[in-house]
C-alpha cells in the first residue's frame, strides 16, 4: 500500500521527572491517581493512543520516568496531551521535560526506501 493512503502512527517519547508531591504517596496512592486521576482522562478524551512506561531515574538525575506514547494519528496525539494538561499528571505529580514525536522509519517512507533496522537471530 502506498504511503500516502495509511498515515504512519505518531511515537512520543515523554521525558518526565517526577516531583516531590507523587515521591510523597505510597506506592499504592500512586497507583490508585494514575487509575482515578489520568487514565479516565485520557479516555474520555482520545482514542487509538497506547503506551509504555520505563523507569530511568538509576540512571539519569535529570529524566526519572520515559513515557513512551504511540497515537493512530496526530490529532489522536493533540487530544492525548490535551487530556494529559487537564489532569494533576502535568506539572504536579511529573514534570515534563522535553516531548521527542516522530514517526517510525518517516525517512524510509518519504524516499521510497526499505527500513534500516536491526533484527536479533
Amino acid at each position: 500500500m502506498p504511503a500516502e493512503e495509511t498515515a504512519p502512527p505518531v511515537t512520543a517519547f515523554m521525558l518526565i521527572k517526577t516531583t516531590p508531591e507523587w515521591l510523597a504517596m505510597t506506592p499504592q496512592g500512586r497507583a490508585d491517581a494514575f487509575a482515578t486521576q489520568v487514565i479516565p482522562a485520557i479516555k474520555a478524551k482520545t482514542t487509538g493512543v497506547r503506551s509504555r512506561f520505563y523507569d530511568t531515574e538509576f540512571y539519569s538525575t535529570r529524566v526519572t520516568d520515559v513515557w513512551v506514547w504511540e497515537a493512530d494519528d496526530h490529532n489522536a496525539y493533540q487530544l492525548l496531551i490535551d487530556a494529559l494538561r487537564e489532569t494533576p499528571f502535568w506539572d504536579r505529580y511529573f514534570q515534563v521535560v522535553d516531548l521527542l514525536v516522530g514517526t517510525e522509519n518517516g525517512y524510509a517512507r518519504t524516499y521510497g526506501l526499505d527500513a534500516v533496522t536491526t533484527v536479533s537471530t
